[in-house]
């Protein structure tokens, strides 16, 4: 299915415009890029979720609820307006997504769209890796999926260095990517899934650590609670441990335990074998599980705002960032903390939190 490159280029640039008009001038921004992306040191107190992505941004450590929220997203189509006027009858559209839970929703949310605007959906979610999936779209085996800025960005179009600010660094893959690849970004949700580093309350209080800056000097003086529960992916990701290390000056090396991700937030809870763990922002364990966030002192960890990605030459892409607009809207910090902790916590399906956050905001069967 083929679109005019002109539709897509509109199709970014109001994107653009949305969300700059929703997070205000450079002067409102500041030097915050993202409120969630740090959650400041926290611990919870309501069940969240489970996440995807990566911090910047940060304030004194505190205990909280939730990571703190982001800025807002592209104020588009107010959520509950469903997805308009478009028709995507006759059209057929094959859908990917990574593999953990955030994904796995933002998967079910994207079929179930376009399967009420009446287009023929393929299923093809869940592939695991970030790279798997990006090969996907770009070789058209699948024609969209959710990817973040911050993994656009660094490990997608190769720069080592983030843009500061959530609107800038949304503008500048967006823009690179259509251009060098094809790759429309269409209009991004407001939550900053980032990668954080979090340990135990009760360590927390216990070592007197709030900050990443803290580590090199805990390195030193008690090694012997310095290790790392991580993924593989964060293992190994220029936007992860390495990168990570370099910027702060400590090194875990050999004290570090390769997990999957789900069991990291236990292991960390329990103090074993790792006293601290890769996190994700938007993960509802955070707070069931009372973890501390360290707070990303030296903004290390870029942006990492959701956006539906569609691949080159797909067709109807004006037609796409219609009904994905008020989607996006809707998917605050709060909300996907929610749509994962019932799935992560309470034992539900994807697909029927899915479909109950579309219903509840009058996003499909209007």
């Amino acid at each position: 299915m083929r679109s005019h490159h002109r539709g897509r280029r509109f199709a970014v640039v109001a994107a653009v415009a949305l969300l700059s008009a929703a997070c205000g001038s450079d002067d409102d921004e500041g030097d915050s890029p993202d409120t969630t992306a740090q959650p400041t040191a926290t611990t919870a107190a309501a069940p969240a979720t489970t996440a995807a992505a990566p911090a910047t941004t940060a304030a004194p450590a505190t205990t909280a609820a939730a990571p703190a929220t982001t800025e807002a997203p592209p104020d588009t189509t107010a959520a509950g307006d469903g997805g308009g006027d478009a028709d995507l009858s006759g059209m057929s559209y094959t859908v990917g997504s990574k593999e953990f839970t955030e994904q796995l929703i933002l998967g079910q949310i994207t079929l179930q769209v376009l399967e009420d605007a009446g287009a023929d959906v393929s299923d093809e979610t869940g592939l695991v890796g970030s790279d798997t999936v990006r090969g996907a779209l770009t070789s058209g085996e699948i024609d969209m999926y959710w990817e973040y800025t911050g993994t656009g960005w660094i490990n997608h179009l190769g720069n080592t260095t983030p843009v500061t600010g959530e609107r800038e660094q949304y503008e500048a893959v967006a823009t690179a990517d259509l251009e060098e690849n094809g790759i429309t970004w269409l209009s991004p949700a407001s939550f900053n899934n980032t990668y954080a580093i979090a340990l135990s309350n009760e360590s927390a209080e216990e070592l007197g650590v709030t900050s990443l800056s803290d580590l090199a000097a805990l390195q030193e003086e008690n090694p012997d609670v310095f290790s790392l529960c991580a993924a593989a992916e964060f293992l190994a990701r220029d936007d992860g441990l390495p990168g990570l290390e370099d910027a702060y000056g400590f090194s875990f090396g050999d004290e570090v335990s390769e997990l999957e991700l789900g069991l990291v937030y236990t292991s960390i809870d329990e103090g074993d074998p790792c006293t601290f763990g890769e996190v994700f922002a938007t993960d509802g364990r955070i707070a069931a599980l009372g973890l501390t966030v360290l707070e990303d002192d030296k903004q290390f960890f870029p942006s990492y705002l959701p956006a539906l990605n569609v691949g080159k030459d797909v067709e109807g892409i004006d037609q796409l960032e219609q009904l994905f607009a008020p989607v996006s809207a809707a998917l605050d910090t709060a909300t996907m903390q929610a749509l994962n902790s019932r799935v992560d916590l309470d034992g539900e399906q994807p697909e029927d939190v899915a479909r109950s956050f579309l219903e509840d905001n009058g996003l499909i069967g209007s």
